[in-house]
């Protein structure tokens, strides 16, 4: 089984790319944090990052949905590592938690070496989760990189482009 990771900063277009792969067969297993977010603003708070547990309830619903991966191949839409620059991002410590589920991803080589890092277009298309600017989501792009070097991935940088053109690419890489 190959597992890799596609992340990025929020608003790079990463959900956009997952689609279409989705479309094009190949498995994907969906992002955390946002379904955290929504599930938390539609119970009535309105900034759920700000919550010393909010990566922990990412970490807890990551775990979860890896268990239920299936396919071959799979495209991981962020992973834990996405989490620590997360924390790292918004001022939190990382976890017991996080880093112990970081460990065990990196001690049994779950994911590839192989990182797709989809970077930035350029605009950020505000939601209820996405509350960042451009310049704050170049900063996290920053973060991002920093923490997945840190932990000895190769990014394979996937630029702007159009949708179909960004998917050859990873299609090609996979």
């Amino acid at each position: 089984m190959r597992r890799f990771i596609l992340t990025g900063a929020p608003g790079a277009g990463k959900t956009a790319l997952l689609r279409q792969l989705e479309v094009d067969g190949i498995g994907v297993v969906e992002e955390a944090a946002t379904d955290v977010i929504a599930l938390e603003q539609a119970r009535g708070v309105p900034e759920p990052w700000t919550d010393a547990g909010f990566i922990d309830r990412i970490v807890t619903l990551q775990r979860q949905r890896r268990r239920l991966a299936a396919g071959l191949t799979q495209v991981h839409d962020r992973s834990a590592f996405c989490t620590e620059a997360l924390a790292v991002f918004l001022g939190h410590a990382p976890s017991a938690l996080l880093l112990q589920d970081i460990q065990e991803l990196k001690r049994t080589g779950f994911y590839e070496r192989q990182v797709f890092f989809v970077r930035l277009m350029g605009f950020i298309q505000p939601t209820a989760a996405r509350r960042i600017a451009l310049e704050d989501a170049r900063r996290f792009e920053a973060v991002h990189e920093r923490v997945y070097r840190e932990h000895g991935f190769e990014l394979v940088p996937v630029e702007p482009a159009s949708v179909i053109d960004r998917a050859g690419l990873i299609r090609r890489c996979l």
